[in-house]
């Protein structure tokens, strides 16, 4: 088949720059790339990292890049947004939407795959595109989503992260067309997430000793992600001077370096904690394995609707007992064999604590649940992940 992949617009592909949604198509693309099953063009906003990389040599895998940074470009982009003030998404995201149209326009493509963009099916259906498959990773598609009907009855599929996300597409009125929804779960790469000998980073240098007991809370900071509420659970423990937070993130991705006020009031709340806490800033993602291994166990206290959850499969992967929230897609992947699963209903500060000194006071619990981690992260490996993707859309054409 011939596919022409439509990105979020924001981040570039490859990930060089981060992304979830980045890196999971990376992951797809390798896998194409090694078995040659399609000729796939990516549509992509460009980075001077992108250059020179290494997926750039395939021979089945294609880049086109949008500069939206230069001075026509930005140009361009602020007179779109003057003559099209009531689109679907904002004028940065629609303009990079137009320019990418204007080169898909050109060819003739089987499938026009849309990464997590359902807004982008309306232009595509008025301009006589009828194959259009939607990658969903977030809740952005569902009863209350703008033009959810229309939107629904022109995709051909819809591939969710999650069920999850896959029953709210299901609260759509046209529910009817749920048959189109199906679920493949992410993967990550387990060759990246294992144990080893030589880190990057040493507890040492972090500040921590070899007694202390170290949780792990890995992802962006933001006040969704729980993070507020997991500090206040390590204020509840006052008394246990032992245990210790590292917070691997900031507030966005590769080039977010200055705080914003959430995370300057995390800060002021650490106050009478600040010895407890040790807050490493951005991370780049090929070393989130080592600081992981530093720890004793992770947390994954998110209070929204998680669509999937990769932050908790790697911390898994890591061999770390986990401790997570029971909010979205993140219970369809964890157990109690493998995990400390937490509900967010009142109280929740105290019953992550709680869950907290119930991994610090028993060894065999942590060592138990971490072997049954390990062993679940390997069902979410990127080979499982691309190989289901793929075989969704092959079923397309039978």
């Amino acid at each position: 088949m011939k596919i022409a992949i439509l990105t979020s617009g924001i981040l570039p592909v490859p990930a060089v720059q981060g992304g979830a949604v980045e890196n999971l198509i990376d992951y797809y693309l390798e896998y194409n790339n090694c078995h040659q099953l399609h000729d796939i063009t990516v549509f992509s906003i460009w980075h001077p990292k992108v250059k020179h990389h290494p997926a750039q040599q395939s021979t089945v895998n294609h880049y086109s890049y949008i500069d939206t940074t230069n001075w026509f470009a930005k140009l361009k982009r602020k007179l779109h947004s003057r003559l099209y003030s009531n689109e679907y998404y904002n004028y940065f995201i629609e303009y990079y939407f137009e320019e990418a149209f204007k080169r898909i326009k050109k060819e003739h493509y089987d499938y026009i795959l849309l990464e997590n963009r359902p807004g982008y099916v309306c232009k595509l259906s008025k301009r006589g595109f009828t194959n259009l498959v939607l990658h969903l990773h977030n809740d952005l598609l569902n009863s209350q989503t703008p033009h959810a009907e229309e939107i629904l009855k022109n995709l051909k599929k819809v591939i969710t992260v999650s069920d999850y996300i896959k029953q709210r597409v299901a609260t759509i009125p046209c529910s009817s067309f749920s048959p189109i929804v199906t679920t493949v779960y992410n993967g990550i790469d387990l060759n990246k997430f294992k144990r080893k000998s030589t880190l990057s980073v040493t507890r040492s240098e972090l500040g921590l000793s070899d007694s202390d007991f170290v949780l792990a809370y890995s992802g962006r900071l933001n006040p969704e992600k729980g993070i507020s509420q997991l500090i206040d659970a390590i204020l509840l423990l006052k008394d246990q001077p032992q245990i210790k937070l590292m917070i691997l993130g900031g507030t966005f991705f590769a080039d977010a370096t200055n705080e914003n006020s959430f995370v300057r009031t995390l800060k002021e709340k650490s106050l009478p904690i600040k010895d407890r806490l040790i807050f490493t800033g951005f991370i780049p993602y090929g070393n989130i394995p080592d600081y992981l291994q530093l720890a004793d166990a992770a947390v994954i206290p998110s209070v929204w609707a998680e669509p999937f959850g990769l932050t908790l499969i790697e911390a898994q992967a890591m061999g770390l007992p986990t401790i997570a929230s029971k909010q979205g897609g993140i219970p369809e992947l964890v157990n109690d064999d493998n995990a400390v699963i937490v509900a967010t209903d009142h109280d929740y500060e105290k019953k992550l604590a709680d869950a907290i000194m119930l991994l610090y006071q028993s060894s065999q619990l942590r060592a138990d649940m971490a072997l049954a981690a390990e062993k679940n992260a390997f069902h979410y490996n990127k080979e499982r992940y691309a190989s289901e993707f793929f075989g969704v859309l092959e079923s397309l054409s039978k």
